[in-house]
């Protein structure tokens, strides 16, 4: 864990370089935007910009962003996946010259991050600040860089609870089915109050089956949609007691007093963090190729 974190970390000069085709990224409507161009916030689409953090090592799985899936790199996949949703510019960030150079290869746009980030968000924000210092970008999308199987839907679903003012920071869950689900430490599980029709406010993130008694529990995805001044208080917050103990990086935000809605989805897409995972996503690529 790391200590206080302040904006002037970010503010300094970094030897940040962005991938070719980058440097004309624009965040501004298109022209003649048609009703079905607009995003469920009611604004332009380009009011959203979708960030993905990768790196190489993983300590699991080290590489695994340039790990082969259905003949392209996963962090590939998982780029097509994001620019599927159409909701916005998507970016790579990244600390590998090589995950850089995949991405550019096949098609997308990636930008270069210091290689000292403890977390993903703390790369996406320095990305964010190289990207987009006009602050066109209203909503930030951090989509995991591990999520090749993720449904386009579930992305655009993560930005309706943003359509309510008090909200701060919207993210996605499903409900648990499978029974061991319930008392595994690896499924992360949001306890929420409904607010609307599948739409939760969270209240708590928790590693234990929770909340107690008989009916649904949630299993947490890890996909969030920042307000953009919410992004920027979070990554000066330090650490948290709950979540250093319960190590999940949201809490931090909820002990903050920022508020979580969460979406409701069908299904939770396979995130690879093994090599059994890896040979999941391949099957399941291959399948729909």
């Amino acid at each position: 864990m790391v200590g206080r974190r302040t904006i002037s970390r970010f503010a300094a000069a970094v030897a940040t370089r962005i991938s070719p085709g980058l440097e004309g990224l624009v965040l501004r409507p298109r022209k003649s935007l048609r009703s079905s161009e607009i995003g469920p916030l009611g604004a332009a689409m380009a009011d959203v910009l979708i960030l993905i953090p990768a790196r190489m090592a993983a300590t699991r799985l080290p590489g695994k962003p340039l790990a082969d899936l259905a003949g392209a790199p996963m962090i590939v996949h998982v780029l097509r996946r994001a620019q599927e949703a159409e909701i916005g510019p998507v970016v790579v960030a990244t600390d590998s010259r090589a995950i850089a150079a995949a991405v550019t290869h096949g098609g997308g746009r990636a930008v270069l991050t210091r290689d000292d980030h403890v977390s993903g968000l703390d790369r996406i924000f320095e990305a964010l600040g190289e990207i987009d210092p006009e602050r066109r970008a209203k909503i930030i999308v951090n989509v995991q860089g591990d999520l090749p199987t993720l449904a386009p839907a579930a992305i655009t679903a993560a930005l309706k609870p943003l359509t309510d003012d008090a909200v701060d920071i919207a993210t996605l869950a499903a409900e648990i089915t499978v029974p061991a689900e319930r008392e595994d430490p690896n499924v992360v599980k949001v306890v929420g109050t409904p607010v609307a029709p599948r739409r939760l406010r969270a209240l708590y993130f928790t590693r234990a089956s929770a909340p107690a008694g008989e009916g649904t529990l949630y299993h947490h995805i890890g996909l969030y949609a920042f307000r953009r001044a919410a992004l920027e208080r979070f990554v000066k917050l330090p650490p948290s007691p709950l979540e250093r103990r319960e190590k999940l990086e949201q809490l931090r935000a909820l002990e903050a007093g920022m508020r979580i809605d969460v979406a409701i989805v069908d299904a939770v897409p396979l995130g690879v963090d093994t090599p059994e995972d890896l040979e999941k996503a391949r099957a399941m690529l291959t399948e729909r190729s």
